[in-house]
């Protein structure tokens, strides 16, 4: 007895990257994500900042604010970490020293 085999196509890169929303397009409500605030921050800004300094500026421009974590600075920073490390050359974000960041461009 044999079983007829069904094809698995998976969606094309096409497909894929059609279902995902613009990186820069502000969430509902008109709120900036973290990491585009913490772009505009670093911006406006003009010099290097950790990602602490970052958060409180955010919260206090009203830019962003927690949900409630405990740890929005650590996140923050594995993120904009996530964002040099994929877009290089194109990221918003550059590492000047430890702890570190500054905004390119």
């Amino acid at each position: 007895m044999t079983t007829a085999k069904t094809s698995s196509k998976k969606p094309s890169k096409a497909a894929k990257t059609a279902k995902k929303s613009p990186a820069k397009q502000k969430k509902a409500g008109g709120k900036l994500s973290q990491l585009d605030a913490a772009a505009k921050v670093l911006g406006e800004a003009n010099e290097p900042m950790t990602t602490k300094a970052m958060v409180e500026a955010m919260e206090a421009k009203g830019y962003w604010k927690s949900p409630g974590g405990k740890t929005p600075h650590a996140t923050l920073y594995s993120a904009i970490l996530r964002e040099i490390a994929a877009k290089a050359k194109d990221a918003r974000f550059k590492k000047t020293e430890r702890g570190k960041f500054a905004a390119t461009g």
